[in-house]
Parts: structure tokens; C-alpha cells; sequence
């Protein structure tokens, strides 16, 4: 038995198992886990945590792999109140050093980064055969923390979101009411585990009894779409940079299972309203659903194409009765329609705080959250953006930092930069970055910045767009003035 009061999924979990024990809970190429056999290895996978000495509290690093043994060693931290700390597992050295320097785990899991002082355990090494022996389980809330995911801040340092078990469990519950995902379906998950969006649709799934087939990404459209097929696939999740390759690449093709897909999930940057036409065209009966929400308040609002037709850009409305959205002003106090302000979270979603206590400055307004969006509610309670009072520059739906950009381009002897977003020439990401070079003493060319970049950020975060200038507008107090440059 999983049952455990301080986290409902892992209830789900285990009702599945004892009501439905031969449903098949995840697919991973061949190999097919049941809902019993996912219970079983879930506690085999806990007591070999608890013989590494990992007791509640502790934090482990899991550098995110789309395999099953990741699966195990997530839940069965949950299981024993260990905290998951989870990563990219492509992510730069730099980053995967400064959280580790900050959560200080007591093991890491993956093949993605051998060094520093941790004691890395590969994901192969984790038992899946039963195990006899007896768990000791501690007393746990729902409030405390399960989940520590790292999101860049505006100052370029990553932050880390501390999410409960009742946070995550909130999520799944507001999602599939939403987009009505049930125990009868089959799931494609191509989108990765390192990022609150392909996680929480993991969560979705096993939260309902449904089926999980584990896709590597959208890279191989032949075999996504074959997997669509053979799977009898009803649904999957997607980021607008995904739609934009499967619709360059494979045309309409993807509409011959409109009859078989019931919902579809969209998230983490904006569409296009023409994108979201020909959805609603190529799926006339399916729910292509859109959600916003950053990943301390996940899917705060949600949208269906077709009930909202009329509302395409707005960003919906709140995703349950327990999530409320509000626009509030500088002084934390309620706008009224159509008047811009900033874009406030509070519901049973939303994270309890950040890692470090600096982080948490100015995060909240009392019990809501600040998501540093700007925009407007209407009357019929439809929400829009109308700008972003953060100045992450969001690439396919991975958030970047200028600050970090500009923090490598600097550290190559330029005497200054600046970056913005701008929208990607090529149409497929939505927004890339843009540098503005000030020269000084360098002769460093433009090309020779890009080669060196390479070692220094992952690719999505080298500008796409370069231009040199005689000087960077700033404030008096020194801080870069970023509309200036994209006047």
C-alpha cells in the first residue's frame, strides 16, 4: 500500500493499483507497467532510497530522463517526504553547479553531469524487483514541500519554486476538470519531465487511472505520429513551438486523428489566433485546450478554442472554483475592467514560497501571487495580456533571461549589451533573443561572439539577432532601458 494522507496523487496511486491492477499504467516503447506493478515499484523504489540513508527533508537532484526509473525515484521521494530537486538533464554546467550550491542534495540521479562533490546514482542502477521489505513511513503534511523546480529570474539567477504535495495535487485536479482527461484515456507525452508542464501532464494522467505512453519529443514526426496510431492515442500536451514544426513539416497530416483525439493541451508561451483557427478546423470535435500560468501558479487560467471562439486572444478564464485570478495595481489593490495591471495568482495551486528568502521579496501580495504579467480583465471575465512586466524572453516556451545573455557576451571583453526579445524571423519559436553590442577596445567579431557562446549558454539562448551600437540607453540608476532598443 501507498496510501499515505499527506499526498493525494500517491492515494490515486494506489487506488488504481487495488482497483484496477492490471490496467496498464505506462507504456515505454515495449514495455508495458501496470497499475499494480507502477504501486509495487514505487515502494520497491522507496526502500532502496531509504537503505541510501535518505530520510524526510532531505533534497535529491533528479536530472529528468523520459524513462521509468525517473518515474519510480520521483514518487517514492513523495512516498518518504524526500524532496525532488528536478533538472534538465541538457542543462549548462553553470546552472546545474548553482542549484546544486543552493539545495545542497544528499544524491543525485542521472547520467546528465559527473562532478562536483555530489554522489550521482544512475537511473539504471535503481531496483525494479519487488521488494520484502517493511517501509517506515514519517508523518507528513500536504503542505510540505515535495517538488523544488528551478525557473530563471529577471536578475538571470535561477529560482527555485517550492511546491507542496498539495500544490501539485491541486493542479492535476484543476486540470483534468478542465480538459475532462479520464480513466479511459491514452496519452502521448512527447513534451520533457524537466519542466512543470510535461510533469504536471504526467501527474494528469496517473492521477485519473488513464494510460501514459512515453514519447521522446516531436523531433521524429513519422514516429510521434505512428505512435499516435498504434497507441490509439486520445490525447496529448504541446508548446506552440511544437505546432509550428509539426505544421511546417507534416502539413495537415496531423488532422487524420481528429477522430480519435479527444483533447489536446497547449501551454508555456502564446499563439498565434490563425494557429488556433486551424486547430479548430483540423479538430472539430476535439478539446484543444490552452492554459496560462508560470510554474508557480501552473495553469492558472485555461481556454478551449472552440467554446471560446469569440475570445481567441484572450488567455481564459480561472481554471477551477479554487483558483481566483485578479488584476491589482502597484499597491496590491483590485482594477477594474479594462484597466491593465499586473496579472495575481492565489489558489490551491500556487507555490508556498520560493527556495531562498531573497526570492521571495516582493513575489507576493499577501496570499496572491505576483506573476510580474501585465494585463486586463473584461466583463465577462475573460483575461488578456497585454505585455510582460518581466523581461524574460520567452524562446518555444523555454524562459530566458537577458541578464544571463548578457552576463556571457560580456565575460568575452565587450565593453557593453543588452538583449530583448523579438519575434523569430523564422516563425517557429514565437520570440528569440536580439543583442545590442557596444564594441570598446575588442576587435571581437560577431561571429567569433556566437562561436564562443556555444560553450558558455544552451543553443536557445544565443541571440538569433545581433546589431552594434555606440551605446546601451540606461536609467540614471544604471538599469538597462529595453523598450528604448526595441523602438
Amino acid at each position: 500500500m501507498i496510501k499515505v494522507p499527506h499526498s493525494t496523487l500517491l492515494c490515486d496511486i494506489d487506488a488504481h493499483a487495488t482497483n484496477t491492477p492490471d490496467k496498464i499504467a505506462l507504456v515505454e516503447g515495449d514495455t508495458r507497467i501496470t497499475y499494480s506493478q507502477l504501486a509495487s515499484r514505487i515502494k520497491t523504489c522507496a526502500s532502496f532510497l531509504q537503505t541510501l540513508g535518505l530520510q524526510a527533508g532531505d533534497r535529491i537532484l533528479l536530472s529528468a530522463q523520459k524513462e521509468q526509473e525517473f518515474i519510480y525515484v520521483y514518487f517514492a521521494a513523495h512516498l518518504l517526504g524526500i524532496v525532488n530537486v528536478v533538472v534538465d538533464s541538457a542543462a549548462p554546467r553553470e546552472r546545474l553547479d548553482y542549484i546544486i550550491g543552493v539545495v545542497k542534495p544528499v544524491v543525485c540521479f542521472g547520467d546528465a553531469y559527473q562532478g562536483g562533490a555530489c554522489r550521482w546514482i544512475p537511473f539504471g542502477d535503481v531496483p525494479q524487483e519487488e521488494s520484502q521489505g517493511v517501509l517506515e513511513l514519517p508523518q507528513l503534511h500536504s503542505t510540505d514541500v515535495a517538488d523544488v523546480m528551478f525557473t530563471t529570474g529577471t536578475t538571470g539567477a535561477p529560482k527555485g519554486v517550492c511546491l507542496s504535495h498539495a500544490n501539485i495535487s491541486g493542479s492535476a485536479y484543476n486540470t483534468n476538470g478542465f480538459i475532462g482527461t479520464q480513466a479511459d484515456d491514452i496519452e502521448a507525452l512527447a513534451l520533457p519531465l524537466s519542466h512543470s508542464f510535461g510533469l504536471g501532464r504526467l501527474r494528469c494522467v496517473f492521477s485519473v487511472g488513464a494510460t501514459l505512453v512515453l514519447v521522446s519529443n516531436f523531433a521524429n514526426l513519422k514516429h510521434f505520429f505512428t505512435v499516435l496510431e498504434k497507441e490509439r492515442v486520445t490525447g496529448f500536451g504541446m508548446v506552440p513551438a511544437a505546432w509550428q514544426y509539426i505544421k511546417r513539416f507534416s502539413g495537415r497530416r496531423i488532422g487524420k486523428f481528429a477522430d480519435q483525439l479527444r483533447y489536446i493541451e497547449i501551454g508555456s508561451a502564446a499563439m498565434p489566433i490563425e494557429d488556433k483557427q486551424l486547430l479548430m478546423e483540423l479538430f472539430p470535435t476535439t478539446r484543444v485546450c490552452m492554459h496560462y500560468g508560470l510554474t508557480e501558479a501552473s495553469r492558472a487560467l485555461f481556454s478551449e478554442f472552440h467554446a471560446n471562439a469569440n475570445n481567441l486572444d484572450s488567455v481564459g478564464r480561472p481554471a477551477s472554483a479554487l483558483v481566483e485570478v485578479r488584476v491589482l495595481d502597484e499597491k496590491g489593490q483590485q482594477l477594474d475592467p479594462g484597466i491593465d495591471g499586473e496579472i495575481c495568482v492565489r489558489g490551491n495551486m500556487v507555490c508556498c514560497s520560493y527556495y531562498l528568502d531573497k526570492d521571495n521579496e516582493s513575489a507576493f501580495y499577501g496570499e496572491w501571487f505576483r506573476t510580474g504579467d501585465w494585463g486586463h480583465q473584461d466583463e465577462d471575465g475573460n483575461f488578456y495580456l497585454t505585455g510582460r512586466k518581466k523581461e524574460l524572453i520567452n524562446v518555444g516556451g523555454e524562459k530566458v533571461s537577458p541578464a544571463t545573455i548578457e552576463d556571457a557576451i560580456m565575460s568575452l571583453g565587450l565593453k557593453d549589451c543588452a538583449c530583448v526579445a523579438v519575434n523569430d524571423p523564422n516563425g517557429v519559436l514565437g520570440e528569440v533573443p536580439k543583442a545590442f553590442l557596444v564594441k570598446g577596445d575588442t576587435d571581437i567579431s560577431i561571429d567569433d561572439i556566437k562561436h564562443r557562446l556555444v560553450q558558455l549558454l544552451p543553443p536557445h539562448e544565443i541571440p538569433v539577432e545581433w546589431e552594434w551600437i555606440d551605446s546601451i540607453p540606461r536609467t540614471l540608476s544604471g538599469k538597462i532601458q529595453r523598450l528604448k532598443l526595441k523602438q
